[in-house]
This record gives structure tokens, sequence and C-alpha cells, in this order.
């Protein structure tokens, strides 16, 4: 009985060793022809301005939100709901000030109300940087 675990043991051995040195040559062969899949371009990988522009077109037809802010303030619930028609509402900007331009929530502009074929717009003053952003953002 002990030879046959033996034996079968030395045959595990052996088909676990013939494994290991096929899976050793498999390995050897595919490192030195194997390529890391170009799936997606490097982003230093640019062919000059004609690369950017086919980069751009594809977030082009992205929709985004546009408010324009007059103000803020804070009220408690209970002057809420005592509001009706012909209450004011102070809100914490001044007037002439100039308005706050959100896009998506994000501040990117400031810029002055104007009336265009009655109807409202706004006349950007101030376009707010990159860099501005992110030091606002950090507060």
């Amino acid at each position: 009985m002990a030879d046959e675990n033996d034996e079968t043991l030395d045959s595990a051995e052996d088909d676990w060793a013939a494994a290991m040195a096929e899976q050793a040559t498999v390995d050897a062969s595919s490192t030195a022809s194997a390529q890391p899949a170009q799936i997606f371009p490097a982003f230093g990988d640019t062919d000059g301005k004609a690369s950017m522009m086919n980069e751009l077109d594809m977030i082009l037809d992205i929709p985004v939100q546009i408010a324009v802010e007059l103000g803020r303030t804070k009220i408690t619930i209970k002057n809420l709901l005592q509001l009706a028609h012909g209450s004011v509402v102070e809100l914490d900007a001044m007037a002439g000030e100039p308005m706050s331009v959100l896009v998506n929530g994000t501040l990117i502009a400031q810029g002055e109300v104007v009336v265009v074929n009655d109807k409202f717009g706004i006349r950007l003053t101030d376009i707010i940087t990159p860099s501005e952003r992110m030091r606002k953002a950090g507060r």
C-alpha cells in the first residue's frame, strides 16, 4: 500500500513538474514578444492640433446647466411659510454688484444684467480662471 501511495505521489510530482516546465516555456516565449495592448492612446501621443480638436469634439455636445445668481439668503422655515404675494426677500448681494454665472453649480464668471429683445441676458465682465476656481474650492 505504501508503494502504491509513493507511485501516486511520484506520478503527481511528475505531472506537476511537466506543467511547470510547460508554463516556463510559454512565459519565456510570450515575454520576449509580448507588447501591451494599445486600447487607449497615451496622453503624450498627440498629432498636433488636429488630434486635440478630435478629442474636444467628443465633449462639445455635452449639455451643461448655466445659472445666473442674483444673490442668496438664509431664512427660517417659519419666515418662509409667511411669505405671500408681494413679500420682499432681502438678498446678500448689493445693488449694482456683478451677478455670478454658474455652470453645473461651479462659478465660472461674473457679469451684469442686460435686456435684449425683451429678454434678460448677462454681459460677462470677469471670467474666473481655473487657478482661481481651485483656490476658491480649497476654502
